[in-house]
């Protein structure tokens, strides 16, 4: 599949499941390639993965589902558990963080620019939540990106003895691809693109 193909079949995959051909080193080779040579400002290289896998998965949809538990109401609570247990149906699970002493350390020594730092950040965690999307379809995986925080941060850190200074940005869900999403609406591309020449 070659990278046009990838971004075109990148998609939210919400039906996976464990039956996953892909080794556990592949996974970790390819967490670990996008993180090292995703761009980001300054060269910042802020942004932080953890690979949950086995019971690591489990424990994070866990705690997301114990957490939601206490704030949903009770005849609400079927329909976000089973979303939920869809989720902990996966293979395993990517969470995205920021190393905020990295931006607060870029917004000292580089004052005029300091309100650009965490959107900078932010611009780079995106590009490497799409890179290792796109790389896990290449591998023939599913995978959603979804946004518990921060609500579940806290304990999220407690539970996998994470640095603080850890913002949590991101989870996401991967495995086997189970269930195809429908079609996919695009809005005329000339309203998007402007071509000047």
């Amino acid at each position: 599949m070659d990278f046009y193909e990838s971004i075109k079949t990148r998609r939210t995959f919400y039906g996976i499941g464990k039956d996953v051909k892909v080794s556990d080193d592949r996974i970790e080779e390819i967490v670990k390639y996008c993180v090292k040579h995703t761009p980001s400002a300054f060269n910042s290289q802020s942004a932080r993965a953890v690979l949950l896998l086995g019971e690591n998965h489990t424990k994070l949809w866990n705690i997301v589902l114990e957490t939601l538990k206490k704030i949903v109401p009770a005849k609400a609570f079927s329909s976000t558990e089973n979303k939920i247990n869809s989720f902990n149906n996966g293979y395993g699970t990517i969470l995205y963080f920021d190393e905020t002493s990295i931006v607060k350390d870029l917004q000292e020594k580089f004052p005029t620019y300091k309100d650009n730092f965490p959107i900078w950040a932010q611009q780079a965690n995106g590009m490497l939540q799409f890179a290792i999307w796109n790389a896990l379809k290449i591998e023939g995986l599913g995978a959603s990106l979804q946004h518990y925080n921060p609500i579940i941060d806290a304990e999220v850190k407690h539970e996998f003895n994470l640095n603080d200074s850890w913002s949590l940005i991101a989870q996401m869900p991967f495995g086997n691809i189970l269930e195809n999403p429908g079609e996919k609406d695009f809005a005329p591309i000339e309203e998007r693109v402007l071509i000047l020449k």
